[in-house]
C-alpha cells in the first residue's frame, strides 16, 4: 500500500477518534451529576474542578464541541472523497458518502454518547482537562462565530433569542425531575414537591390567596365579649378587623394576644381595648411573585398579609400556610375543618366545589387543566363557556367534560369533571347540552 494512502488512512483514524471525542464529551458534560461534581471539588478533586468551571459557561462547551466536530467530520470526509475518487473515479464520491456516513454515525456518534450516558461522571473527569485546552485553543474561532451568530438575531423580530441558553437550570431541573419520576426514582408526590418549589416563580399571590369572600374577619365595633367568642368559634389564629364596612381592614387579632390582654384584665371581656393590641395589617399588591412573598414573610417574621387590587381594595389574605401549601401539598392540623372539596367518584369522574383552585385538582387528579385565565375550575367554565351556565349544563374544554351541579345565584358551586372521550376533547369550543345522568 502506497506511504500516502497509509498517510491519509491514518489522519482520517485520527479525525474520527476526535469526532467522537468531542460527541461524548458534549454528553458526558450535559450529563454529568453537578451534586456528585460538587462533592468531588469539595474533595479537593482537580479534574471536577475542572467539569464545575466548564459547566459554569456551558455555552463555551458548546461551542467548542460544534465547531470542533464540524471540522473534523467535514475534514474526514474531504479527505475520504479525495481518497476515493483517487482508487474509483467519480463513483468513489457515492462510495465516500456511504462510508463516510456508517462510520460517523456509527462510531463517532451513536457509540461514544452511549458510553458517556453510562459513565457520565468518569467520561466527564477523564475529558475535562482536555476540553479545557480545546476550549482555550478554539477560542479565537468560537467567539467569530459567536459575533456573526449574534448580528444575523439582531436581524429578528425579537430578542427572546439573543441570550438564549439551552441548559437554562429551570427547566434542565424540571426535566431531571419529570424523567427521575416516570422511571420510579422518584415518588410522585416528591416530585410534586420539588415541581411546588420551581413553581413558585411563575405565581403571584393572587393565584392561592383566600379571596375576600370567604375570609373571615371581625367587627372591631361589636362588644368585646362578642369578639371574644367570634374568635374562639374560628380555627384561625390570626383574624383581620375591620371597622365601617368588611373593605376597610384597620387591624389583625392574634388570638395569642388576644389571652394575653384577657389575662391581665382578670378575664373580663367588658374591660378589653380590642384594638390597642391589635398589629397593623400588611398589605401586598396582588401582582407579588410567590417567591418575594415567601421572602418577605421570612423577612418580616410575619404569616398573614392582606392583598389589594391596583385600587387599593382589599382582594383577600395570604399566609405563610398558604404557600408552603404549593409545595408539601395541603396541611391539616386537628382544629381544621376537614371539608373535602374533590371527590373522585366510582364510574371516574370527579365532583369538585366550584371554588377549587385548577392547581390543587391538577395536582390531586394528575391532570393538565390551563390556569392561565382562571384560578377556579368555576372561573375556568365560566371564562371559556363566555356565561354563567344553569345546573344541568355541560361543556367540553381542553379534552375534559365539565357538567354543572349546582349554582347559587351568579356562582357555580358543584361540578362533576371527567376526561372526554377521545376526539371530543380535541376542540375548545364548548358544548353545551342538558346532561341525561
Amino acid at each position: 500500500m502506497p506511504v500516502e494512502i497509509t498517510l491519509t488512512l491514518a489522519v482520517i483514524l485520527l479525525l474520527i477518534i476526535l469526532s467522537a471525542f468531542f460527541s461524548g464529551s458534549e454528553t458526558a458534560l450535559t450529563a454529568a451529576s453537578r451534586a456528585r461534581m460538587h462533592a468531588l471539588e469539595l474533595e479537593g478533586n482537580q479534574r471536577a474542578r475542572a467539569v464545575n468551571n466548564l459547566l459554569a459557561a456551558p455555552e463555551r462547551i458548546i461551542g467548542t464541541v460544534l465547531l470542533g466536530n464540524n471540522l473534523v467530520n467535514i475534514l474526514a470526509s474531504a479527505l475520504t472523497t479525495s481518497l476515493l475518487i483517487g482508487l474509483f473515479g467519480e463513483v468513489g464520491v457515492a462510495y465516500a458518502t456511504i462510508v463516510m456516513t456508517a462510520i460517523v454515525v456509527i462510531f463517532a456518534e451513536v457509540l461514544p454518547k452511549t458510553y458517556a450516558l453510562a459513565f457520565p461522571d468518569r467520561f466527564a473527569l477523564t475529558v475535562a482537562p482536555v476540553m479545557r485546552v480545546l476550549i482555550v485553543f478554539l477560542k479565537p474561532l468560537t467567539m467569530a462565530v459567536e459575533f456573526i451568530v449574534r448580528q444575523v438575531l439582531k436581524l429578528t423580530p425579537t430578542r427572546d433569542d439573543d441570550a438564549a441558553n439551552i441548559l437554562a437550570a429551570h427547566h434542565e431541573i424540571r426535566g431531571t425531575i419529570e424523567l427521575q419520576t416516570m422511571e420510579g426514582a422518584v415518588a410522585r408526590h416528591d416530585a410534586d414537591m420539588l415541581g411546588g418549589v420551581l413553581d413558585l416563580r411563575d405565581l403571584q399571590v393572587s393565584d392561592i390567596m383566600v379571596h375576600r369572600t370567604k375570609m373571615e374577619t371581625l367587627d372591631a365595633d361589636d362588644p368585646p365579649q362578642d369578639i371574644v367568642d367570634e374568635l374562639l368559634k374560628t380555627q384561625y389564629t390570626r383574624v383581620p378587623i375591620w371597622k365601617d364596612e368588611p373593605e376597610n381592614i384597620v387591624g389583625v387579632l392574634h388570638a395569642k394576644d388576644l389571652f394575653s390582654a384577657l389575662g391581665h384584665a382578670g378575664w373580663d371581656a367588658t374591660k378589653l381595648d380590642i384594638m390597642s393590641f391589635a398589629v397593623d395589617p400588611w398589605f401586598v399588591p396582588d401582582t407579588t411573585g410567590l417567591k418575594d412573598q415567601l421572602n418577605q414573610f421570612l423577612k418580616r417574621k410575619a404569616q398573614m398579609a392582606l392583598v389589594v387590587d391596583e385600587y387599593g381594595e382589599v382582594q383577600g389574605l395570604i399566609t405563610l400556610e398558604d404557600i408552603l401549601e404549593e409545595i408539601v401539598g395541603q396541611i391539616a392540623d386537628e382544629h381544621d375543618t376537614h371539608e373535602v372539596q374533590i371527590r373522585p367518584q366510582p364510574d371516574g369522574t370527579v365532583n369538585v366545589d366550584g371554588t377549587v383552585a385548577i392547581r390543587d385538582l391538577n395536582r390531586q387528579m394528575d391532570w393538565n387543566l390551563p390556569d392561565e385565565e382562571a384560578t377556579t375550575v368555576a372561573g375556568l367554565v365560566i371564562h371559556e363557556a363566555q356565561t354563567i351556565p344553569e345546573p344541568g349544563q355541560a361543556f367540553t374544554f381542553y379534552g375534559y367534560r365539565f357538567e354543572i351541579l349546582r349554582k347559587s345565584r351568579n356562582k357555580i358551586t358543584a361540578l362533576r369533571v371527567s376526561p372526554a372521550s377521545k376526539g371530543a376533547g380535541q376542540s375548545n369550543q364548548p358544548n353545551s347540552g342538558p346532561t341525561t345522568g
